[in-house]
């Protein structure tokens, strides 16, 4: 939600008084935009990848006419519940890994009015710590909360608060439902744009992400095509007017560096050299 908005502001202030900022445009990765296009690409995505059948799928749809995020009757709110409860253990950040939470990162979650609006519990799987990406989280805050560690960064006792991977104690006021409006008229200016997704994130699917840039109605300037890293597929990418880019990054989560860093580096690395990806 952040980056656009971000980014309109600082194009508002150097058009209002010239403020001093070499803008040139923005990337976004699995960027939260619309709650909405989101909700509603969530059904798409578990049918595609294999994780709801096609009979519920199609029961689905025909009964929520495809508006998953506001269901319109009890009939679409009863299959909606049946999909969630058949996928409600899916690693929402990447369907392929376990689900696992460790236990300072167990939060509660929003995504949609209705759809994953749910608490993470930590399951007693029997999962080892090298099971779970989750673990790695865990101990990056016990590392860099070490006094030990503390002390060789030039930190003083007292003058740091607790490291958190993930603050969600920052006061931010949300009240902005879509950042579609934002990402239309930056990019309308001129400014450059890459939207990347990870295929295989479920929080922020990259099915929502195309719908919302569907709906800016850009031309296509270069169709769907592979790219690649390696010379191995690393994932597949559009190029639209107004120099937006959508890539998506082949095998990755939500936080595509990562699951996928050398990919990752790749396609910006391209991207800022403003070499097609």
């Amino acid at each position: 939600m952040i980056i656009p908005v971000l980014a309109h502001e600082i194009t508002i202030a150097k058009e209002s008084h010239g403020a001093p900022f070499n803008l040139k445009g923005y990337l976004a990765g699995n960027p939260l935009t619309d709650e909405n296009f989101e909700s509603n690409g969530k059904v798409p995505f578990l049918h595609g990848m294999a994780l709801i059948s096609d009979e519920l799928f199609e029961s689905t749809k025909k009964s929520c006419s495809g508006e998953y995020a506001n269901p319109p009757n009890s009939l679409c709110a009863k299959y909606l519940d049946v999909v969630h409860e058949v996928t409600k253990d899916i690693n929402k950040d990447h369907i392929l890994e376990p689900y696992c939470i460790a236990p300072d990162e167990i939060r509660g979650r929003t995504i949609g009015k209705r759809l994953y609006n749910e608490e993470y519990p930590l399951l007693s799987s029997g999962l080892t710590c090298s099971d779970c990406r989750a673990s790695t989280h865990a101990l990056s805050r016990m590392w860099a909360n070490n006094d030990t560690v503390r002390d060789a960064l030039g930190i003083r006792k007292g003058t740091v608060d607790v490291w958190k991977r993930c603050r969600r104690d920052i006061p931010y006021t949300f009240d902005i439902l879509s950042t579609v409006p934002y990402h239309f008229n930056v990019t309308k200016k001129g400014y450059r744009a890459l939207i990347y997704s990870g295929d295989h994130d479920l929080t922020v699917t990259y099915v929502g992400t195309k719908a919302w840039i569907r709906s800016l109605n850009f031309s296509i300037d270069d169709d769907w095509r592979p790219w690649y890293v390696g010379g191995q597929v690393a994932g597949f990418t559009m190029r639209y007017s107004n120099n937006l880019t959508f890539a998506t990054v082949k095998g990755a989560g939500h936080i595509v560096p990562e699951y996928k860093p050398n990919e990752c580096f790749g396609m910006i690395v391209r991207w800022l050299s403003g070499a097609p990806l």
